[in-house]
């Protein structure tokens, strides 16, 4: 008699995960080609109006640019399969990223915010505006909310932490211009006090920058420190389970998510008197059904438990 052969997961789901890594690499080559033209605008702004409200928005959106880059590196490291030393994977390479992304942008906003503070402390020389600054702003705006929604659509699709660090700080780029539009229209409307509208946007700005970072950076640490995922998770492995024929219900479920990986950790209830062949080829079809509906499983602990009437239902 010859051990009876494993069942391959589904086509699709090599598909789908192949699927995932284009979408994510496509839209942070978007997303940095927009940051760069953005940048790129915002800094003649300022060169041309000397707003320190637009030279701080472009040093945000050239910051973020840089970090796209490594978060697009992390991603492809996090896709390589296990190997001996990383019997699980590399996934964590890209909430990792998430994180450090989310790290920079805090503390880059906080030595911004500290800058800022001081200057208006302490400066005596306060020059009014050129009233048509406020346009550079208006266009940062709406380029950078288009950008976020989305980026933020597919880092939910793709269920990716890091790439949703992407979009808040797509979002967090466009209330920083939103908060420059605001001063530089004060500064337009008020030319007496646009010095220190200018520079009240650029505190605002820095402000934004603290709270989105260290937002991203926790929401990538959860993940880091294998919080329980959504819930919606749990319902869907359970699912999937229950349709292999054979099963008879479900007990105890642990999952994991790293960035591309998933892991779960499911205990199966089946006819006490199958035999081992039987009962094995049953978690062969569980570890099947649940990779084909989440393709991000990449592996499958399947504990097989005798079924009774009676048995009180497991977590």
């Amino acid at each position: 008699m010859n051990f009876p052969v494993g069942i391959p997961p589904p086509e699709e789901v090599h598909e789908a995960r192949s699927r995932r890594s284009r979408s994510l690499v496509r839209v942070i080559f978007w997303g940095m080609s927009l940051r760069l033209l953005m940048s790129l605008g915002e800094f003649t702004g300022y060169l041309l109006f000397g707003s320190m409200a637009l030279l701080f928005d472009a040093i945000s959106t050239f910051a973020d640019l840089l970090s796209s880059g490594f978060l697009l590196l992390s991603i492809k490291l996090a896709e390589r399969p296990p190997d001996k030393e990383h019997p699980f994977g590399h996934g964590r390479y890209e909430p990792l990223a998430g994180m450090q992304l989310g790290i920079f942008l805090g503390f880059g906003g906080l030595a911004l915010l500290a800058q800022q503070i001081g200057t208006v402390a302490t400066s005596a020389e306060r020059p009014m505006l050129d009233r048509r600054v406020w346009l550079f702003a208006l266009a940062a705006v709406v380029l950078l909310e288009i950008g976020f929604r989305k980026i933020q659509r597919i880092a939910k699709k793709e269920q990716s932490p890091a790439l949703l660090a992407e979009a808040l700080h797509f979002r967090t780029d466009c209330l920083n211009s939103l908060l420059a539009l605001g001063a530089l229209l004060l500064a337009a409307l008020f030319p007496s006090v646009s010095w220190l509208a200018d520079r009240l946007g650029a505190i605002g700005i820095a402000l934004f920058m603290v709270i989105a970072g260290f937002s991203a950076a926790k929401k990538n640490l959860n993940q880091i420190l294998d919080r329980v995922p959504s819930r919606d998770f749990f319902a869907k492995v359970r699912s999937a389970a229950k349709t292999v024929p054979g099963v008879r219900g479900t007990e105890k479920l642990r999952l994991q998510q790293c960035g591309p990986d998933a892991h779960v950790d499911i205990d199966v209830e089946v006819d006490p008197h199958l035999s081992v062949e039987e009962a094995h080829l049953i978690s062969q079809h569980v570890r099947h059904a649940i990779q084909k509906a989440w393709p991000q499983v990449r592996d499958v602990i399947v504990h097989i438990e005798p079924y009774y009437e009676n048995d009180p239902p497991g977590d």
